[in-house]
């Protein structure tokens, strides 16, 4: 049977972006959508058919403007959390190699965080259990 409602599930992949210097690339959701203003890591919903690496990285092309190898994304961690309207299972990857430069293309703002920053941003309650794992990646 299919989920309906408040039953209803969603994957969505995320990644941490880990430039040179070991800072992470965190994204402010734009107003309009869902949570906006709160900080997020790149990515976005798992289309019908696809892996989680293939979504990630056209997530990645589409959002960011960069083009990312299968093989540079590497699981970290994942997060389940029941919003009031739906499930969101959270997949999260680290990548420290992509090519092109980062560039917002869905009117976010960025910013390159260190890891004992993050709490400065506020995220969505689904983000932040992946925060601790990342930090111990990091």
């Amino acid at each position: 049977m299919a989920a309906t409602g408040a039953d209803a599930g969603l994957t969505v992949v995320c990644v941490a972006l880990i430039d040179g210097d070991g800072r992470v690339l965190l994204a402010e959701r734009p107003k309009g959508k869902t949570m906006a203003g709160l900080w997020e890591f790149p990515g976005g919903k798992l289309g019908g058919g696809e892996t989680p690496e293939a979504a990630l990285i056209r997530e990645l092309k589409e959002e960011l403007g960069i083009d990312v190898a299968e093989a540079c994304l590497a699981p970290v961690s994942f997060a389940s959390h029941r919003y009031p309207e739906f499930h969101v299972l959270l997949l999260l990857y680290a990548c420290r190699r992509w090519s092109g430069n980062v560039t917002p293309r869905e009117g976010q703002r960025l910013a390159w965080v260190r890891k004992e920053r993050f709490g400065d941003y506020a995220m969505p309650p689904a983000d932040k259990p992946l925060v601790a794992a990342l930090k111990d990646l990091l």
